[in-house]
């Protein structure tokens, strides 16, 4: 038995010299690189296409305002001319847009937040590389 478990650590080590010879550390160096600029083109990619989605929440929210006050206009005016039934739509349609607006706030808010982790993970991974 001894001589086998001799000629086992025998074979292991000519394994591991001709593994360590095959391997370049230029190349797993060239490699990681590579992964860590992927890595970060991926989260500039993300960055981007967070700016673009707030800008496009910030257009909508600008619209659900101008609503808004389109609708207070209208209700005044049903108001001025007896028109309560149309007044109560109005204000309910207007009520309806001030919580769609308070919800693309809120939407506003979270990308915010995720925008400023992705340029902090980007600035990391631009640190690395």
């Amino acid at each position: 038995m001894g001589m086998l478990s001799r000629m086992s650590v025998i074979v292991k080590s000519k394994m591991n010299r001709m593994m360590d010879n095959a391997e370049d550390p230029r190349e797993t160096l060239d490699y990681s690189y590579d992964k860590q600029m992927e890595m970060l083109r991926n989260v500039k990619r993300g960055v981007v296409e967070m700016v673009t989605t707030k800008r496009k929440l910030e257009i909508q929210a600008s619209k659900v305002q101008a609503n808004v006050s389109k609708l207070d206009s209208q209700a005044k005016q049903a108001l001025g001319v007896g028109r309560d039934d149309l007044a109560r739509i109005a204000i309910e349609r207007k009520q309806a847009a001030i919580s769609e607006l308070e919800g693309l706030g809120q939407q506003i808010s979270g990308l915010e937040i995720e925008q400023e982790k992705l340029a902090q993970a980007e600035q990391r991974l631009q640190a690395k590389v």
